[in-house]
């Protein structure tokens, strides 16, 4: 669980996930060494799951976004997932619920692109149907879940393919002070 300071350390890491340890500790109100102790805690624990650029994926030629849903046949809704989480344009897969059992989001570069997306999924075996959606206007994507008293949006994002991430765990040596 994470307690306020936690929070607002998160929101600092947020709004710029570069800035040194000492400018989160001032523009808070806590010493340096709390903030370096909660964020090395909070990777450990997997609160902080790792650092990302945020990409804007039209500027690098993937203009289309599609949600295709996905239907399983044979109660293999798990092996499936683990497949087609191995797409590379796959960059959100869910289990759900309703009358599909899994729905994919992706990025294609064009239809060709997105064609074969599709058909990789229906070669998956327990595949049984898809049926695909393609986004015409992008009115918010984001994962925020918190928002302070200014509104300034705590953002917390799931894990995407594109990027460039650091990883806590592999690089404990990448830290600023």
């Amino acid at each position: 669980m994470i307690d306020q300071t936690d929070e607002r350390i998160l929101k600092e890491l947020l709004r710029d996930s570069q800035q040194s340890h000492r400018n989160i500790a001032r523009r808070i109100g806590v010493s340096l060494g709390t903030v370096i102790s909660r964020k090395r805690r909070m990777e450990q624990n997997g609160t902080i799951k790792g650092y990302m650029a945020q990409l804007d994926y039209e500027k690098l030629g993937y203009d289309l976004t599609a949600i295709t849903e996905v239907t399983v046949s044979g109660g293999k809704v798990t092996d499936v997932g683990e497949e087609i989480k191995k797409l590379p344009r796959a960059y959100s897969v869910y289990n759900v619920t309703g009358a599909t059992d899994i729905m994919v989001i992706g990025r294609f570069k064009s239809k060709a692109d997105l064609s074969n997306f599709t058909k990789k999924i229906l070669q998956t075996p327990n595949v049984e149907r898809t049926n695909t959606h393609i986004v015409l206007i992008t009115f918010r994507e984001d994962f925020d879940i918190l928002k302070d008293k200014q509104g300034t949006r705590l953002t917390l994002r799931s894990d995407k393919p594109a990027g460039l991430a650091f990883n806590p765990k592999r690089d404990a040596s990448q830290e600023k002070g």
